[in-house]
């Protein structure tokens, strides 16, 4: 089992496919703040938000397994997206600002390189393992 999680934490985006991906973050970030400038919303709700994506991770009491499930659930594009659809198309305006926070949340994550997570443990990501052990990993495999 141990072996196992070991190829995990190993495994993840490298080289330059990571740059461009963390690049992507970045985008989404700026053209999220971008926006937001755009819809005239209030700066203190969207930094009194911006972390409360990161909520998700009491998923974790669930254990590792129903803990990355709930994390990616709030970590992944589909869900402020389909907020924004609804927004746009249902005539609900007044929620696209949240769906901005949340997608400027996302982007920030990726940016940062906290990908979306893998049952293995919360450092385990699809943009590779975060943390000392990660670099120590990557030293190894360079």
């Amino acid at each position: 089992m141990k072996r196992n999680s070991q190829a995990v934490e190993l495994s993840g985006v490298t080289g330059e496919p990571l740059i461009w991906l963390r690049l992507e973050g970045v985008v989404v970030l700026i053209l999220s703040i971008l926006l937001y400038a755009q819809a005239g919303a209030s700066w203190w709700r969207f930094g009194a938000l911006l972390l409360a994506p990161d909520l998700v991770m009491a998923g974790y009491w669930l254990g590792a397994r129903w803990g990355a499930r709930i994390y990616n659930l709030g970590h992944t594009y589909a869900g402020p997206l389909t907020l924004a659809v609804v927004g746009l198309i249902g005539g609900y305006h007044w929620l696209v600002p949240y769906q901005l926070i949340w997608t400027a949340h996302i982007g920030m994550d990726r940016a940062l390189g906290y990908g979306l997570k893998y049952a293995s443990g919360f450092k385990n990501t699809h943009l590779g393992t975060f943390g000392k052990r990660a670099a120590m990993a990557y030293e190894r495999t360079s």
